[in-house]
C-alpha cells in the first residue's frame, strides 16, 4: 500500500509540473500571471493555479486539484481542456484508481473510472 502511494506522489508531481512548464511557454507571462504548484505530500493534496494580475484585474484560479483518499487519486477540480487524467493513465494510473471527484457521485458509475 506504501509503495502504491509513493508512486502516485511521484507520478502526480511530475504530472503536474510537466503541465505547469507547458503553460509557461505559452500565452502566460511570468510577470502578469505565475502558475503555482502546491503539493503538500503529508496530507496527499496538490494543486495547480494561476495567480497574478491582467489589465488590471487580479487573476486567482485553482486549475486542478488532486487529493490521494483511500489508495485512489480524486481529481476534485479539473477547468483546464488539457488531457491531464490522459497524462495520469499514461504514466501508469489504472482507471479503477482515479475518481472524477469533481462529477456527483450519482453520476460517477456512468464513467469509465472509479466511484469512490
Amino acid at each position: 500500500m506504501d509503495r502504491k502511494i509513493s508512486k502516485y506522489r511521484k507520478i502526480i508531481k511530475e504530472v503536474l509540473k510537466e503541465y505547469a512548464a507547458n503553460e509557461l511557454q505559452k500565452t502566460y507571462k511570468p510577470d502578469d500571471t505565475q502558475i503555482r504548484l502546491i503539493m503538500d505530500t503529508e496530507n496527499d493534496h496538490y494543486q495547480v493555479l494561476f495567480a497574478g494580475w491582467r489589465n488590471s484585474k487580479q487573476v486567482f484560479s485553482v486549475i486542478f486539484h488532486f487529493d490521494i483518499i483511500n489508495s485512489k487519486i480524486w481529481v476534485q477540480r479539473n477547468i483546464s481542456d488539457y488531457d491531464i487524467i490522459g497524462d495520469l493513465e499514461d504514466k501508469g494510473i489504472p482507471k479503477q484508481d482515479i475518481v472524477l471527484a469533481f462529477h456527483a457521485p450519482e453520476m460517477r458509475p456512468f464513467t469509465e473510472y472509479a466511484v469512490a
